[in-house]
């Protein structure tokens, strides 16, 4: 959709598949859907009929020991998948003000969300893992950290390379979710789970 989502007709996308109109809707049933599934592709990496969370890597995840290691499983491949979806995004977001678009940037949302917040719960499972933080504020670092958002602010725009944000991700999410013991400052959770700060008493 290089025109733009709202300019592109379902004509143009099947003379650009090579196919013809009827079976662009028999296939999809509607433009947005069509969206909708070059989203879901972008996710996983290709168009097998596989849940990303039923995918190798996510075994893989599950079965390292160590919380540290396990944390760079999900940046890494959290990483892979926002460079592969976000110029998808960059498409859904700029045509929200399209109903259904709308529907399907809240839908996508939500479904990321879902998934750092399995994450979050595997990682919590590992030796380490932060006792005074909740699985979900865990999920609520995971899903700030490995975002569009930030991927867009410092890889796109100020042109870290991916490999760097991924080491800044390890590093700040590995400080609230598998501190060191003896850090300078420790980290605990207030009466809500999120994250609060203080310094040592020594």
């Amino acid at each position: 959709m290089k025109d733009g989502y709202l300019d592109t007709t379902v004509s143009a996308i099947a003379a650009e598949a090579d196919v013809v109109v009827q079976t662009l809707y028999l296939s999809f049933g509607s433009k947005v859907a069509v969206l909708r599934a070059a989203h879901d592709v972008a996710v996983v990496g290709d168009d097998a009929p596989i849940p990303l969370l039923e995918r190798p890597w996510i075994a893989e995840l599950r079965a390292e020991r160590d919380g540290r290691r396990a944390l760079r499983l999900v940046i890494d491949n959290g990483l892979q998948i926002i460079e592969r979806v976000t110029p998808i995004m960059g498409v859904i977001q700029s045509a929200a003000a399209d109903a259904d678009v709308a529907e399907l940037l809240r839908d996508v949302k939500a479904q990321r969300l879902a998934s750092q917040q399995q994450f979050a719960r595997d990682l919590a499972a590992k030796k380490g893992f932060n006792a005074s933080l909740s699985p979900e504020a865990a999920a609520d670092v995971i899903y700030a950290l490995l975002s569009h958002e930030l991927y867009r602010l410092i890889v796109v725009e100020r042109q870290w390379s991916t490999a760097d944000m991924a080491d800044f991700i390890d590093e700040t999410a590995a400080a609230n979710l598998f501190p060191k013991p003896s850090a300078i400052r420790r980290k605990r959770a207030d009466s809500s789970g999120r994250i609060a700060v203080r310094a040592d008493d020594e």
